[in-house]
């Protein structure tokens, strides 16, 4: 991110608007916001995150809003920005471009180096807190229909210490798995 220009924005109700049209442009090829009637919107991650790198000079009406603003602004309507921000932050660290998720209960979308633009999401990404409870169920139907897109799913998990952690996660059947355990231990 070190080639990203200062970017300006302006915070218009609890969304992030950049206006400028070069830096729409260069935002917009590295994976940032979504173009809406020729102006960038920015997700509340992808906010954090530039603000965090100290890229984007974010204010609303004449006031300055910084990382910890903003941050509190948007805990009040999204418990998980917090989650959300770390995972971002980690998966840009890494080089990757990052979409917010389509559905399945997935974060991200995540695309492999370089396919940016030219292919769709290799990877879909579900974030979670080191604790946080699942429902398995939900978990493995959504596991199903990523794997039957041929997309890979990723479970991100958030350790106390605020590093993540992936793991790549396939189609379970506890069924099978039961009847392989049956023929193991037989006497």
């Amino acid at each position: 991110m070190d080639e990203t220009p200062e970017v300006n924005g302006d915070l218009i109700l609890d969304q992030v608007c950049i206006s400028n049209k070069k830096m729409i442009h260069d935002l917009e090829q590295k994976g940032f916001g979504e173009i809406e009637n020729g102006k960038l919107f920015l997700k509340s991650f992808e906010t954090l995150y530039l603000l965090y790198t100290h890229k984007l000079f974010l204010k609303k009406k004449q006031k300055q809003i910084d990382f910890d603003t903003f941050m509190s602004i948007c805990q009040k309507t999204n418990s998980e920005i917090l989650t959300k921000f770390l995972i971002f932050r980690d998966l840009k660290t890494r080089g990757y471009i990052v979409k917010d998720g389509f559905g399945f209960g997935s974060d991200f979308r995540v695309y492999e180096r370089g396919h940016f633009g030219e292919k769709g999401a290799k990877f879909l990404i579900f974030g979670f807190n080191e604790g946080q409870q699942e429902k398995i169920g939900t978990l493995q139907n959504n596991i199903v229909e990523i794997t039957q897109m041929g997309k890979e799913p990723i479970i991100a998990v958030i350790e106390r210490r605020g590093e993540v952690i992936y793991y790549k996660i396939n189609k379970m059947n506890f069924l099978e798995n039961k009847a392989r355990l049956e023929d193991t231990f037989e006497f």
